[in-house]
């Protein structure tokens, strides 16, 4: 129903029941679950979006395309040597980049120093990998986003300004061929933008479901994108992405 919300901005009992095939008592319940959230309003008859800009919290997105984004992690996560600093953004995909990166079976479970450096502005992250010794850990500041868990805002930027990272992973709400990788928020677009421009080699980690597609703010040009790591869901959008010069994995 969240999906449903995000895309309609407006949900009617009657006529989410019988798409749902469920009956209207259960989506009236359902809803009220998700009002005592603060996930959406409820109206006479249905449930309306918070705001403009919503979007669905990330853990009502971990799901989707969950066996894809895996498989991309898992990818993203055999590019990365020891010792290297890695930068990685929040969202879904680069979670699971970052679950990938440390339960790598080929690295060591002890040792007796940081394997590889991982800075990142998303607090779900830097909350999982904290007791991992074999990770080294840097959090930036920020203000917290509540649908992303990443930190935003002119204190994050002073933190990753005096940085510098061999290779950083983005998520991206969208990336299209012509137009670059781009962000539903502003204000993580922003930082998302900073972590590309801190690194020496960018890899976007997108399902085939953001290729094509369009977000509210650009992260960056496709020519700052160094390779896309996706699965085999568009050929046509990867075939465009090639012909532009960015090197395409398909996992």
């Amino acid at each position: 129903m969240l999906k449903l919300l995000a895309e309609r901005r407006q949900l009617e009992v009657e006529s989410v029941a019988e798409e749902l095939d469920v009956s209207p008592a259960t989506i009236r319940r359902d809803l009220d679950h998700l009002a005592e959230q603060q996930l959406l309003t409820r109206t006479r008859g249905g449930a309306v979006a918070h705001t403009v800009s919503y979007d669905l919290p990330l853990r009502y997105k971990s799901v989707r395309q969950s066996s894809e984004k895996e498989r991309i992690a898992r990818a993203a996560a055999a590019m990365v040597r020891r010792g290297m600093v890695v930068g990685l953004n929040g969202g879904t995909t680069a979670t699971e980049v970052a679950r990938a990166l440390a339960t790598r079976p080929d690295w060591p479970e002890k040792a007796d120093e940081p394997l590889l450096t991982i800075v990142t502005n998303a607090l779900n992250i830097a909350n999982e990998l904290a007791v991992r010794p074999q990770v080294k850990v840097v959090a930036t500041g920020g203000v917290a986003m509540p649908l992303s868990f990443e930190l935003v805002g002119p204190l994050a930027g002073l933190i990753l300004r005096e940085v510098s990272l061999d290779i950083a992973f983005l998520g991206v709400d969208a990336v299209d061929a012509e137009n670059g990788a781009s962000a539903h928020n502003e204000h993580e677009a922003n930082i998302n933008a900073l972590l590309a421009a801190r690194a020496r080699r960018l890899v976007v980690v997108a399902d085939s479901s953001k290729l094509g597609g369009h977000a509210f703010t650009r992260i960056c040009e496709t020519s700052a994108i160094d390779t896309l790591i996706t699965d085999s869901g568009a050929p046509d959008e990867v075939r465009k992405f090639e012909e532009r010069g960015v090197t395409v994995v398909q996992a």
